[in-house]
């Protein structure tokens, strides 16, 4: 079963805020999305320092409105700096709200070809 995906435009400024979070959500009032796929690029590098909250943060605003959220890109050298991020990575893919993705392929491949 495919599912609406939002995807992010890779230019603009960093997300890292609720109120940030809020917007994406508005942009996709009156498009049926029922993900947002936001590229790495565009997330405050302080997402994947998980001591920071902004990760958790951002994402439970998005997840608060039934909004599922992919993170599509290299996240290697994050992954690199953090066994906790690593944690945090290997169980949101097993779920359905949070996924992190390698590329736009992987993402339409998990999400049922509609990405």
């Amino acid at each position: 079963m495919s599912i609406v995906v939002h995807h992010v435009p890779a230019d603009g400024p960093l997300l890292r805020t609720e109120a940030d979070a809020t917007d994406l959500l508005g942009s996709t009032y009156g498009t049926g999305a029922e993900m947002i796929a936001i590229p790495v690029g565009r997330l405050d590098p302080d997402f994947f320092d998980l001591s920071t909250k902004v990760a958790g943060l951002f994402t439970q605003k998005l997840l608060n409105y039934r909004m599922r959220v992919a993170i599509v890109g290299d996240i290697t050298p994050y992954l690199a700096r953090s066994t906790a991020l690593r944690d945090y990575v290997l169980e949101s893919n097993r779920g359905r709200q949070l996924w992190f993705v390698a590329d736009d392929r992987e993402l339409s491949d998990r999400s049922g070809g509609a990405a």
